[in-house]
């Protein structure tokens, strides 16, 4: 009988792409998914620790557990990724019942630490380095890089897929954790992401997401003194058989260059969007974040990607009720969100989290109910710009990866068929079509938006009534005209 697993997943992009690999490699082991705790012999919660709530939620999971897992001694309860990392003798006082404690730089041992729990019935512990633990190259090893084992079962279709291409962050933002949960910023090898993509391909992926804590710090220097940058790792995937788009979150500003954009307005298969936070509009905020950069040097930055890049969406987040947010420095959010055009913004109420240069530094000096006041504020002025965005593309035609069922039809599968998808500028686009559709790229023309959802009809071959499907061409990097873009058309009935 195959042995059942059970994983849940809170926090990031980052932690989905790692509970796939965990899941690809346990099923190297024989594993198989199972979709409720209780049926499973391995149940693992892959954790966040960015904010408070996502740590109250796995504390929670592990406590409503524990008595099945007292009346199943034989059975292994792990808990992985950024919680494990920071808070593992916390974690084992809190809940003693857990069996396997790994960090995000210790997952490809997975397989290896359950089954010495199951030999051994104690605790299995196994963490990387902290940042002040050793020498920066002996912290950077104990974060293990591995070749992932990409399952596409843990993938909500088989042709979208995440690819990390660096590790862990040297930022070191007053507010944030990620530098301890993940380690040092580590760039991998151009070759072993080249590598990955086509096995995706292979798969039947067309949408690959490259991810980095900042990920357009990526950087890495060959052996023989080349360096490769993010445009250079664009250049060496794009023409890849099989991938038609090419995505990348999340972007720091100070590290914007002219390169990178010039790169993402040549080549075809690279999405127009960059999501690019900014956190604050207040200088004085933005310095006790340690953002390193100020608000001019910011719509600076957001001048010259729309300049470059002719038609690009941009997205931001922002953090309201940070240690001494005055009005006025929240006034200046708003003026900033209401000037910038964002096609949306993501907007989080501060949360301190122990062990950030922010909990050490600062008290966090605003009320809940201010907090909750500012992000609603903040996003009805987000909100505004949206629906102009999203209404300035009513009567245009344009490209839709179709991803499945709209939220809508999930609910009520018996109503008209609706299927979703997003645009090349990353805007989510609802419209009437056949599941036969799941997959392909097609053209449909936006007949109406509001502040978060496009709306539209597929357009049709006007002889058969079938909708158009785009088809890549053989797509090569332009080096003189435009016109390498160009796609074909096929028709699906």
């Amino acid at each position: 009988m195959a042995k059942k697993l059970f994983i849940e997943t809170v926090g990031c992009q980052m932690n989905v792409l790692d509970s796939e690999i965990v899941v690809g490699t346990l099923k190297k082991q024989g594993y198989e998914l199972a979709t409720e705790a209780t049926d499973a012999d391995v149940i693992l919660f892959n954790t966040c620790s960015v904010r408070q709530h996502a740590e109250d939620k796995i504390y929670s999971a592990l406590g409503r557990i524990r008595i099945h897992m007292d009346e199943n001694p034989h059975k292994i309860l792990g808990v992985l990724g950024c919680m494990a990392q920071k808070d593992q003798e916390l974690i084992l006082r809190r809940a003693p019942h857990v069996d396997v404690v790994c960090g995000t730089g210790q997952l490809g041992r997975i397989a290896e630490l359950i089954e010495d729990a199951k030999s051994s019935g104690k605790p299995q512990l196994a963490l990387s380095l902290g940042r002040s633990d050793a020498s920066k190259d002996e912290v950077e090893r104990s974060f293990e890089s591995y070749d992932p084992s990409r399952e596409t079962a843990m993938r909500p279709n088989s042709f979208q897929a995440f690819v990390r291409i660096m590790f862990g962050c040297d930022k070191f933002c007053t507010y944030c954790i990620v530098p301890s949960t993940r380690g040092p910023e580590q760039s991998r090898s151009p070759d072993h992401i080249l590598a990955e993509v086509r096995l995706l391909a292979d798969q039947g992926c067309k949408e690959i997401t490259f991810l980095g804590q900042t990920v357009n710090s990526y950087y890495y220097k060959h052996g023989d003194g080349r360096t490769t940058t993010l445009a250079g790792l664009f250049n060496l995937i794009h023409d890849t058989p099989g991938i038609e788009r090419i995505k990348f979150v999340t972007n720091y500003p100070k590290d914007m260059d002219d390169e990178l954009l010039d790169a993402v307005r040549e080549l075809p298969k690279v999405c127009k969007y960059l999501h690019v936070p900014v956190q604050s509009g207040c200088n004085e905020v933005l310095k006790r974040m340690k953002r390193l950069y100020t608000v001019e040097y910011y719509i600076e930055m957001l001048q010259r990607c729309r300049e470059k890049v002719p038609g690009v969406a941009v997205s931001s987040d922002f953090i309201v009720g940070f240690c001494g947010e005055t009005e006025e420095s929240f006034r200046r959010s708003c003026d900033l969100v209401e000037k910038s055009m964002f096609k949306n913004s993501y907007i989080f109420k501060y949360s301190t989290r122990p062990g950030t240069k922010a909990d050490d530094l600062y008290p966090d000096d605003i009320s809940d109910a201010t907090k909750k006041r500012r992000n609603n504020d903040l996003l009805a002025y987000q909100d505004a710009n949206s629906l102009i965005d999203h209404r300035a593309k009513i009567g245009s035609v344009v490209d839709i990866l179709v991803e499945g069922p709209s939220k809508l039809a999930i609910k009520h599968p018996d109503g008209p068929r609706q299927l979703t998808g997003h645009t090349m500028t990353d805007h989510i686009t609802v419209f009437d079509g056949n599941d036969r559709l799941i997959g392909n790229t097609v053209k449909v023309l936006i007949e109406d938006a509001t502040a978060f959802t496009l709306f539209g009809r597929i357009v049709t071959d006007e002889v058969s009534g079938a909708a158009l499907v785009s088809r890549e061409a053989t797509i090569a990097k332009p080096s003189v005209t435009p016109a390498a873009g160009r796609k074909s058309l096929e028709v699906i009935s």
